[in-house]
């Protein structure tokens, strides 16, 4: 994975960057599937937007791989619990009704993936709930050095499929229409 967001100035530019942009659509979606209170690790919780959002409903644990994320986070939420997790291995002993992450997974090879599907069901609680975001589209391409890899409906079939049961997958906005996915699953 990139090292964009293990430097200040790229985590400062990141935030910067998405400072208009939230999952509250996304987390109503999730509502529907999981109610509270349930528990969630969000996966890349990144500036804490989401991880605000989703405190509002569940018990939620956040996570980031970046340390230079964790230190402002820990800054800026003293009260939130937060784990450092890579997003492949999600190397914890602790199992949660739900996990959520938007915009993270794609920065996963396939194979990455693949193992990150795997550890996912694993601390995951039977009938666990995930809602993931992606950009749509085919391929893969790289942005300020990171890995963009893109999905659809029937790439997050063939890739989820085997260990969980799509609920839901939903082209939506960010930035332009259909230009991102949304896929809520249940543990199989």
């Amino acid at each position: 994975m990139s090292d964009y967001y293990k430097t200040q100035a790229s985590v400062a530019e990141y935030i910067q960057m998405a400072k208009d942009v939230n999952g509250g659509a996304l987390i109503k979606k999730l509502q529907m599937h999981l109610p509270a209170p349930a528990s969630i690790l969000e996966i890349g919780s990144g500036p804490g937007t989401d991880w605000n959002l989703l405190t509002a409903h569940y018990e939620v644990t956040g996570s980031d791989n970046s340390p230079e994320f964790l230190k402002y986070l820990q800054t800026n939420y003293a009260k939130g619990q937060f784990l450092e997790l890579d997003a492949v291995t999600l190397e914890t002993t602790e199992k949660f009704d739900g996990l959520y992450s938007n915009k993270v997974l794609h920065h996963l090879r396939d194979e990455e993936l693949k193992t990150s599907i795997i550890r996912q069901k694993a601390i995951l609680n039977p009938d666990g709930i995930i809602c993931h975001s992606f950009w749509k589209g085919e391929g893969s391409e790289m942005f300020k050095g990171m890995l963009v890899n893109y999905h659809d409906h029937t790439s997050l079939l063939d890739f989820f499929g085997k260990d969980f049961e799509l609920l839901l997958t939903e082209p939506y906005a960010e930035f332009e229409p259909e230009d991102s996915i949304l896929m809520i699953a249940k543990r199989k």
